[in-house]
């Protein structure tokens, strides 16, 4: 009868371990700030698309009736028909896909019709990431109109 021999363990020492989570962690420290980055950089461009798409219906909804719709109805009027005056004449709505119109911090987009700003029918902005009008960097508001640093 044969014997059965002891089977040799391979494996991992410790040593090999520790140089291979010090090689991983060397790596994610370089990796993870680029990636953090472009998170930061992500926001303000989807926020900026956002207002494109916003602003693409909101010309479809003035070119069905004749003018955009009122600060008081809002966005909601490219999403249900406005009940309040002015009534839109012929509304083809809805102009956009249902939408909670919020920011990609989670803030409403504000919209102002008339707008504030000269050649601009109406305001569409968001705060950007600190909620709060003004602001520079991740902070800088993100609008429809041209920015006096754009030009």
């Amino acid at each position: 009868m044969k014997k059965l021999s002891k089977s040799k363990q391979s494996g991992f020492t410790l040593i090999e371990l520790m140089v291979v989570i010090t090689i991983l962690a060397l790596l994610g420290g370089m990796v993870m700030p680029r990636v953090i980055g472009r998170l930061r950089q992500a926001k303000p461009q989807k926020a900026q698309l956002d207002i494109n798409q916003i602003k693409v219906a909101l010309d479809m909804y003035a070119a069905d009736n004749g003018d955009y719709p009122t600060t008081e109805q809002g966005l909601e009027a490219l999403i249900r028909q406005p009940t309040s005056p002015p009534e839109p004449m012929n509304w083809n709505g809805p102009y956009v896909d249902p939408t909670n119109f919020l920011d990609p911090w989670g803030n409403k987009y504000v919209y102002v019709s008339p707008g504030n700003h000269e050649g601009y029918d109406y305001d569409l902005y968001s705060y950007g990431a600190d909620g709060q009008e003004g602001g520079t960097e991740d902070g800088a508001d993100i609008t429809n109109w041209l920015q006096e640093e754009e030009l």
